[in-house]
């Protein structure tokens, strides 16, 4: 945890800050990471991460400090080998040390919420205009960590390919919502999830019924959704920036070597190991720019002002893809510091096929930050 600061807030110039939407500076980076736990949303919590996500904070930091790019800490000097002290508490007293660090963009590496102190500070107000964030708006993640309230959202508005499903609650007579489903398998899940926690491939109404009571004892809201039998891909969509004022797909990333159908979380298979981009030769398939639109569509919809991560699965094969899992923080670590060699994410391997290396693609994020007052000023579309 950050150092405790008990002076205000550095004055920080204001005049040295364009009105920009995105940064032009220099900036001084500090990482945050995951030191809250999520509060409870419609009765369901998402997991908090163990570590807080400093794996890959430490990651950022470390590559983006390599680049040139001026990096405050809580350490004066952390080591390269360990996770810990390169990232401050995402606490309003981590956030306080980390201004007055001399912090000018905050790198939110962590989960957001509304009553997060992103959102809420009256410390961080003042300078509302003056600090630059990236991440997505506090507002947009915890209407859309929902998997169920977005699809649905998606579903009504037409126009998005996306598999059938239900949502179960503790209310429901399980004996009769389980014998509803006339084809297996499904997929159990819970709707505020954290990778593949909970998730679960279904092949009969027992092993489906297990599960739900299962997941119940978490959560009081379930979705079960329909199986994609085919390909999987995963597609991750950049924010705007200066540089390209729209949001873009960067290529597919197909996914195989499933376990029980469910691609395995990255914490226990590298996804270097189970996952490539796809080939020039692959992407003539009109199916992959037909999913990379939609997925574009997703994130200019929302509002997305950082990477969003998006599933993507065939229905069969040959088939065209549905999206099922729409990440408000997909995964960032990447190669760099010692022993980190196997750790790209999908979105780093997605970059290097366009000629981004790790730290690039974290330069080119940097580039979208924007300024806090535009972060705490996001309005849902829904």
């Amino acid at each position: 945890m950050a150092a405790k600061c008990a002076t205000p807030l550095r004055s920080l110039h204001p005049q040295r800050f364009g009105r920009r939407l995105y940064s032009s500076q220099r900036p001084t980076v500090a990482v945050l990471f995951q030191d809250i736990d999520p509060p409870v949303i419609n009765g369901v919590r998402k997991p908090r991460k163990p570590g807080g996500y400093q794996d890959s904070g430490a990651d950022i930091a470390y590559t983006l400090r390599s680049k040139g790019v001026n990096i405050t800490t809580p350490d004066s000097s952390p080591q390269v080998s360990k996770h810990e002290g390169w990232c401050f508490s995402d606490t309003e007293e981590g956030i306080v040390s980390a201004v007055n660090n001399g912090a000018t963009h905050l790198w939110a590496n962590t989960i957001l919420f509304d009553s997060h102190p992103l959102q809420r500070s009256q410390k961080l107000t003042a300078y509302a205009s003056d600090l630059y964030v990236v991440g997505q708006p506090p507002g947009l993640v915890e209407n859309c960590d929902d998997k169920a309230f977005l699809n649905d959202k998606l579903r009504s508005l037409g126009g998005y390919t996306l598999p059938r499903s239900w949502l179960v609650t503790d209310s429901h007579n399980l004996h009769e919502f389980v014998g509803s489903i006339k084809s297996f398998p499904v997929v159990g899940k819970p709707v505020r999830g954290r990778g593949s926690h909970g998730v679960k491939l279904c092949h009969s109404p027992v092993q489906l019924k297990q599960h739900i009571e299962s997941l119940l004892g978490e959560s009081p809201l379930v979705m079960v959704e329909e199986y994609l039998a085919g390909e999987e891909a995963t597609i991750t969509v950049m924010p705007p920036s200066l540089e390209r004022p729209e949001h873009w797909s960067m290529l597919p990333v197909t996914r195989f070597n499933h376990a029980d159908g469910i691609a395995p979380y990255n914490g226990s298979v590298a996804v270097t190991a189970n996952s490539r981009v796809v080939t020039s030769e692959e992407m003539k398939d009109p199916a992959y720019r037909k999913v990379m639109e939609e997925c574009q569509g997703v994130a200019k919809l929302i509002g997305a002002t950082a990477p969003i991560r998006i599933d993507v699965r065939r229905f069969r094969a040959g088939s065209e893809f549905a999206l099922f899992d729409i990440n408000m923080k997909p995964n960032m670590t990447g190669p760099g510091r010692p022993g980190r060699e196997d750790q790209a994410s999908l979105t780093a391997m997605a970059a290097a096929a366009i000629g981004w290396d790790y730290g690039t693609l974290l330069q080119k994020i940097l580039a979208s930050a924007q300024r806090l007052s535009v972060f705490r000023d996001y309005r849902s579309p829904f």
